[in-house]
């Protein structure tokens, strides 16, 4: 039995720390542990990551303190996980100890989650294959690689189900996992939010039955443990979930797929900043797996690997169910009356008389999202965050998205007093209040954070639309992701615009991949899909491309430009954030990180900033970023590596540093 054991912590150092084995014997590589931890006064739960025979060179044992309890009768990770975490920590430059974390679900103590009362094998129920869906398939089961592989992307292989919405990217990628299974392969299927992807959770369930396992943060920690173990132990085969579901400890991987690849909640918010696409790749290169992706409107970077041939691309051009790509209309907003233009209400008529049903979708929530006075231009912006308040009618405040702070409303512009001030712009709420205006009679619901937030809110919905129990659904992103169903016809994208302006690099791919994606719910089922785009902004090169659902000219277009100002997908990105209370040391820290990054920089490599974020204070906190880029991430690493050891040395504690590889908003 080891005497020793090195054990990383949720902190951001990159290191462990070595105890002596517990006084039951129960330590073991793999476990949590629960330890004393520094100059706190209270236990630390640590990852038992190696055993040693003895201390580390220089330490005394009379130094060195003991496991005081073991957490796991079992070990809940492995070897594998921790070389998985060690690359992350290296990668995305952060603690081992935080990766590990943000893998392992925390749950202390297990209860097991019940499966679906529908959860019946009907495999039998598989569709008929297309002859594209068929070569599609047969291209991805065509070769499977074996492990153990003798250097990682030896034998990687790398596909891509490019189709348009509704052209059974879904099934072929059910077929893929069915033939993994048989070959006694495991399968981690992800997808972008379990909330509003349910039916594939739900699909995966019936089709696959005991075999399926679901992970994801919706779960209370105890029963995705319990979950967790019970793929461990094999007992699960086929894993769905969001993002962390990457990391699910399948047997003999045989397959990942990442469906809606392009969507942007595959990356990590917080620390270890990963995205799941990289990690998916990781583990596919080192045990062997092949990694298929699919998407109506693929990144930049998987349409650049496409063009390049790294990511094998395979096409889906036709619609299944009956029905064909809709009609797409752009409309201007100028001269419209209130957030409806005419021809969008003479749809939204037309529709029901027919006895179908529509789709209007809005990205921002609330009922109008900045309160303006034309005559001072005074406006109401939060305490704590520099962005407007967004007017919540039914709530009657207004509120901060960002730091939740709110307000009443002012009754006169509290600057000069001026009774011609108000809130302008709109959101979720006030289309919901004049649909239900203009048609009384329809049965009308709103799907957006504030209506999901209700316990089973966002389900309920859903299912009330798929059984025809509402006529017109309107919502944010929530209605523009992953939904299926035959009674649509219309959808309506009441403002187009509202990504457009953002200060990010992405903002025009975001735009058009929103669009295309919303436009893909009209029509799936019939001919005759209606799709009503409004703008402001009639003339937008990413407007006009998106109305023609021309994804080739789109690319052409925005990888042109982003070569022009050498960004992603031909540059990479390592972001620093610095955030701080008072303004003055949030700047002094970032100036005397570009001071230190300066003589650090690679060749060929180049520095932004030191400049404010886009969005300067976030909850009280000044915010000041400065970005690295450079062709070659491995440049990248080596340079942000020394810069982080000296920043470290003589750091303002009041500072908090947040380090992003690869980010996705720049905001």
């Amino acid at each position: 039995m080891s005497a020793y054991f090195d054990l990383a912590f949720d902190i951001p150092a990159n290191q462990t720390f070595t105890y002596s084995a517990d006084e039951k014997g129960e330590a073991a590589v793999g476990k949590r542990a629960m330890v004393p931890f520094g100059r706190r006064g209270r236990d630390s739960q640590g990852f038992i990551v190696a055993e040693r025979e003895s201390p580390p060179d220089g330490v005394a044992e009379s130094l060195i303190k003991p496991i005081r309890r073991v957490i796991d009768k079992e070990p809940v990770f492995d070897t594998r996980d921790i070389d998985l975490a060690r690359w992350m920590a290296a990668y995305y430059l952060c603690g081992e100890g935080q990766s590990l974390a943000a893998m392992i679900p925390s749950g202390r103590r297990m209860v097991y989650p019940s499966l679906p009362d529908d959860a019946e094998d009907i495999a039998a129920a598989a569709l008929e294959l297309s002859e594209e869906q068929q070569m599609a398939l047969d291209a991805i089961i065509a070769e499977t690689p074996q492990p153990p592989l003798t250097t990682p992307n030896s034998q990687l292989k790398m596909f891509y189900l490019y189709g348009i919405t509704g052209s059974g990217k879904t099934e072929v990628f059910l077929r893929a996992a069915e033939f993994m299974l048989n070959a006694g392969k495991s399968v981690i299927y992800l997808v972008p939010e379990i909330s509003l992807t349910h039916q594939t959770a739900e699909v995966i369930n019936k089709r696959f039955s005991g075999a399926a396992a679901t992970l994801h943060s919706g779960m209370s920690p105890s029963a995705r443990l319990a979950e967790w173990n019970r793929i461990r132990r094999g007992e699960a085969r086929i894993v769905a979930g969001p993002r962390s579901a990457v990391f699910a400890p399948v047997q003999d991987l045989g397959l990942i797929i990442i469906d809606e690849e392009h969507d942007g909640s595959y990356k990590s918010g917080n620390t270890p900043r990963y995205h799941a696409r990289q990690a998916a790749i990781r583990r596919c290169s080192t045990e062997g797996a092949s990694l298929v992706m699919g998407s109506a409107t693929p990144s930049a970077e998987a349409w650049k690997l496409m063009a390049e041939g790294t990511i094998k691309r395979l096409d889906l051009s036709r619609r299944l169910a009956g029905g064909s790509m809709p009609e797409i209309k752009p409309v201007s907003l100028e001269r419209a009356e209130g957030c409806l233009t005419k021809e969008l209400k003479e749809e939204i008529r037309i529709t029901a008389q027919m006895g179908r049903q529509s789709i209007l979708f809005l990205n921002r929530r609330g009922f109008a999202h900045f309160y303006h006075c034309p005559g001072c231009g005074y406006e109401q912006t939060c305490r704590h965050c520099s962005v407007s308040l967004t007017w919540h009618k039914s709530k009657g405040r207004a509120i901060c998205h960002y730091c939740g702070y709110s307000e009443p409303p002012p009754k006169a512009c509290p600057q000069c007093g001026s009774l011609e001030a108000g809130y302008r712009g709109f959101g979720t709420e006030m289309i919901e209040e004049e649909v239900t205006r203009t048609f009384p009679d329809l049965r009308i619901r709103r799907a957006d954070a504030d209506t999901a937030g209700k316990k089973g809110g966002l389900a309920e919905t859903l299912r009330l639309f798929k059984t025809g129990q509402i006529d017109v659904l309107l919502g944010t992103q929530m209605v523009a992701k992953g939904l299926n169903f035959p009674g649509v016809r219309l959808v309506g994208v009441v403002l187009a615009d509202t990504g457009l302006h953002l200060p990010d690099f992405r903002a025009a791919e975001r735009t058009f991949s929103l669009i295309v994606q919303v436009a893909g719910r009209a029509g799936r089922y019939f001919p005759d899909g209606k799709v009503i785009v409004q703008t402001l902004r009639m003339g937008d090169p990413v407007i006009v491309k998106s109305c023609a659902l021309d994804v080739e000219g789109f690319f052409k277009a925005e990888l042109a430009q982003r070569k022009t100002l050498n960004f992603p997908p031909y540059t990479r990105l390592i972001r620093f954030t610095m955030r701080a209370r008072e303004a003055g040391r949030a700047d002094a820290a970032i100036r005397r990180l570009a001071a230190l990054a300066a003589p650090l920089i690679p060749q060929g490599a180049d520095m932004l900033g030191p400049a404010e974020c886009p969005i300067g204070i976030i909850a009280g906190n000044h915010r000041r970023q400065l970005i690295l880029r450079g062709a070659s991430m491995g440049s990248l690493h080596a340079a942000a590596r020394i810069l982080l050891a000296q920043y470290e040395k003589g750091r303002d504690s009041r500072v908090y540093l947040e380090v992003d590889v690869d980010p996705v908003n720049v905001l």
